[in-house]
C-alpha cells in the first residue's frame, strides 16, 4: 500500500509556472506507474500525464505535452509535474495517483479507474 501527498499548488498569473510534487510512502514506490490527473469545477477528472516505473517513458494529454513535464525520483519516492505557460484553463485540483498496472500503455494509464491509490489533491488557480 502507498500513501500519496501532493504539494506545490497555489495561485499564479497566466503565463507563470508551478511545480507540483507528490510524496509517496512505502518502500515499493518504483513498482508503481505514477500519474497526474486534474479536476476543474463542474468537470470530470481528466488525465494529465503518466510516467513509467523507472521514468523512461511518459504519456501526456496531447494538449499539454508542450507545457507540462512529469518526472520521478525513485530514490526519494517523489513524482513531479512541471507546469509552464499556465492559463486560466489549467485551474483545477491536481491529483497524484499510483497504479499497479503491469502495462504502461496509453489506453491503460490515461484511465483513472486503473489507479489504485490517490492523493488528496492540490489546488492550482491561474488568474488571467
Amino acid at each position: 500500500q502507498v500513501q500519496l501527498v501532493e504539494s506545490g499548488g497555489g495561485s499564479v498569473q497566466a503565463g507563470g509556472s508551478l511545480r507540483l510534487s507528490c510524496t509517496a510512502s512505502g518502500r515499493t514506490f518504483s513498482r508503481y506507474v505514477m500519474g497526474w490527473f486534474r479536476q476543474a469545477p463542474g468537470k470530470e477528472r481528466e488525465f494529465v500525464a503518466a510516467i513509467s516505473w523507472n521514468g523512461d517513458s511518459t504519456y501526456y494529454l496531447d494538449s499539454l505535452k508542450d507545457r507540462f513535464t512529469i518526472t520521478r525520483d525513485n530514490a526519494k519516492n517523489m513524482v513531479y509535474m512541471e507546469m509552464n505557460s499556465l492559463t486560466a484553463e489549467d485551474t483545477a485540483v491536481y491529483y497524484c495517483a499510483a497504479s499497479t498496472t503491469p502495462a504502461f500503455i496509453r489506453i491503460v494509464v490515461n484511465n483513472a479507474n486503473k489507479y489504485d491509490y490517490w492523493g488528496q489533491g492540490t489546488q492550482v488557480t491561474v488568474s488571467s
